[in-house]
């Protein structure tokens, strides 16, 4: 009897993450759905990861509507999964288990069936409420253990001489010392039983940042199934050159579930095409669950939802058009598929990723990203970042931000990068360069969601941090972990702009404002505006908006771009140098600016919702 392999197409939500920034509209989803109903694929990822935000941030639509809308049309017959982030879910504030409770209990209402849980921190205790809550209200938990490597060892600038006196005489130099490791195989063996233990009924080995090598691969999965008795799934990216040799060698060394994407949107800084794990898994005799039938179908609608998606594609190279049912492939590009198979069974693992890479090579894959290799970052961290800067002008500083993200990461404790620590590291590390390019010290710029993780509010880093470094960013040396009984629900304004109506006018509207406090308030402020717009109204003279005066006094500008979140000044109030006087968002981070100089504000150019540019007026000063 043939060897099975279950498949979770990602095309939905991590693969358009990657590769287009999470721009795909619930109409081009509407494209391809209906064929995804008769794919068979185990799962189908749709939701979660940055798509709620993102929907309601860039495309304003409802992230309910996004699911609900998919679940009635597949009907049960793959199960739909979404990724969250344990304590934290969505945001970045760890969250009471009251928040949590209700946000898995309206997500498998609205057809989720499997969700996957992680950590960025690899902090169990962080994934242990999400679990157990899911499990509660009749869904699959998911338990998903954070791939990332150790630093790459510093090289010392000259090599000390031995003292030893065979050593003098032979001319022997010191050797490097060698590191600690710190992610060994025994590392993650040790969290996904730990998964397991607190009721996960699937491990996810999850490699967001594409590192984890052929090699790698063949003595970890081995012992993560022995280690555990549930299914394990596999999970990589492509960006620096690993994803489809690697995929290859966990489905040789028996993993029960792969991740992949569909043709058009694999490859790159996504997850492996699965038309390339299927004619492997052809030549190696194992059936790969999934009617490829309905998989072209959906690859051809796939084609023209890229073309529309091109101001967001990082690549803008297509692979050819390829149909691993109908077309044939040249006989040497067929070689390579079997020279890849052998070289993964030998663990060669120089010769699997020649073979892979020239089997991508034809079909017009991007080439390995060197530069996302050597910062060790995750596709759609990459891919955001890039989307985000050039939204702010500032894209002249993102060579340097990559090449300081080591060094943030290890400045805060070797966190794995993945949602939400990506984006805190990415975004201090875009800060960091920002200060050298102005020739401001170090960390002038800091955004308050890499305080906190300093802090210790996020979980225990996998490294502790220097006392001394936490005491620079935070003002404390002490470390303080989040108190979840502190936690303030937002509140649930009246509008009287819009006829009284409350902001949030259910629970799932509620639920979006305690996930999303400023994308969520900004995205149901429309609706509610949608409605009393809609509604009977008598009608109003205008009014007429007096001109402002122009600036005669100091003023102070925001450093970089964002959403004004809240305003702390208002006109006449007396500030100190330091007072805080708003809090923006740039780059998905809370930023707090602080008062360049003591004074009275005379003017306030700002308010909450505001979009600003890079170097706009926020406050001004009396003379």
């Amino acid at each position: 009897m043939a060897r099975k392999l279950k498949i979770r197409d990602l095309t939905l939500r991590d693969g358009q993450q990657s590769l287009f920034a999470t721009r795909m509209t619930g109409e081009q989803v509407a494209q391809v759905i209906d064929f995804y109903k008769d794919a068979g694929f185990y799962a189908m990822e749709v939701w979660g990861g940055a798509v709620p935000d993102s929907v309601m941030r860039y495309l304003d639509e409802s992230p309910w509507t996004r699911l609900s809308s998919i679940s009635e049309v597949i009907q049960g017959r793959s199960y739909l999964t979404a990724l969250s982030r344990g304590r934290n879910l969505f945001g970045y504030a760890p969250y009471p288990d009251t928040v949590i409770d209700g946000f898995y209990k309206e997500a498998v209402k609205q057809g989720l069936g499997i969700m996957r849980v992680f950590d960025a921190l690899n902090d169990l205790n962080n994934v242990k409420s999400s679990i157990k809550k899911i499990n509660e209200v009749g869904a699959i938990a998911d338990g998903a253990v954070c791939y990332t490597v150790d630093p790459k060892p510093e090289r010392p600038e000259k090599p000390v001489e031995k003292k030893g006196f065979f050593a003098r005489l032979f001319g022997a130099k010191e050797e490097e010392p060698v590191e600690k490791k710190i992610f060994t195989d025994e590392y993650f063996v040790e969290k996904a039983k730990g998964m397991e233990t607190l009721g996960a009924k699937i491990i996810t080995l999850k490699d967001m940042a594409g590192l984890i090598n052929p090699a790698r691969v063949a003595t970890l999965m081995p012992k993560l199934k022995a280690a555990v008795n549930v299914p394990i799934d596999f999970h990589t990216h492509c960006t620096p050159g690993y994803g489809l040799a690697s995929s290859l060698m966990a489905v040789i060394h028996g993993v029960d579930i792969l991740d992949t994407n569909i043709w058009y949107f694999g490859g790159g800084s996504a997850a492996p095409a699965i038309e390339l794990i299927y004619i492997f898994c052809q030549k190696m005799g194992i059936e790969v669950e999934v009617n490829m039938t309905a998989v072209a179908k959906i690859r051809e609608r796939l084609e023209g939802i890229r073309r529309e998606l091109a101001a967001y594609d990082l690549v803008k190279s297509f692979p050819i058009t390829f149909d691993p049912l109908t077309d044939k492939i040249p006989a040497e590009v067929d070689a390579l598929f079997d020279k890849a198979i052998a070289a993964a069974k030998a663990n060669r693992e120089d010769e699997l990723l020649d073979a892979c890479h020239r089997i991508e090579a034809y079909f017009n894959f991007p080439k390995p990203n060197i530069i996302v290799k050597e910062a060790e970052v995750p596709g759609g961290m990459y891919s955001n970042m890039v989307a985000q800067l050039k939204s702010l002008g500032a894209e002249d500083v993102l060579n340097d931000a990559m090449a300081l993200i080591p060094e943030v990461r290890k400045a805060a404790g070797l966190v794995p990068l993945v949602t939400p620590t990506s984006q805190i590291v990415g975004s201090q590390a875009v800060n960091l360069a920002i200060d050298r390019k102005k020739g401001n010290p170090d960390y002038t710029m800091v955004t308050n969601q890499f305080i906190n993780l300093i802090k210790g509010e996020y979980g225990k880093t996998p490294v502790p941090i220097d006392p001394a470094f936490r005491e620079k960013i935070t003002g404390s040396a002490e470390e303080k972990p989040y108190d979840i009984s502190s936690y303030k629900a937002p509140e649930n304004p009246t509008l009287p702009e819009y006829g009284g109506m409350k902001l949030a006018k259910d629970e799932n509207d509620y639920l979006l404002l305690q996930l999303f406090p400023t994308v969520g308030a900004t995205f149901l402020r429309n609706r509610r505006a949608e409605e009393y717009a809609a509604a009977p109204k008598e009608e109003k003279a205008e009014e007429k908006t007096p001109a402002e005066a122009p600036i005669t006094g100091p003023v102070q500008k925001v450093p970089m771009g964002g959403s004004v979140i809240s305003v702390a000044v208002k006109a006449g109030d007396s500030v100190k140098k330091g007072a805080p006087l708003l809090v923006y968002e740039a780059m998905k981070m809370e930023n707090t600016v602080t008062a360049e100089r003591e004074g009275v504000i005379k003017r306030v150019f700002v308010q909450p919702g505001q979009v600003i540019a890079t170097d706009a007026v926020l406050v001004e000063y009396e003379k």
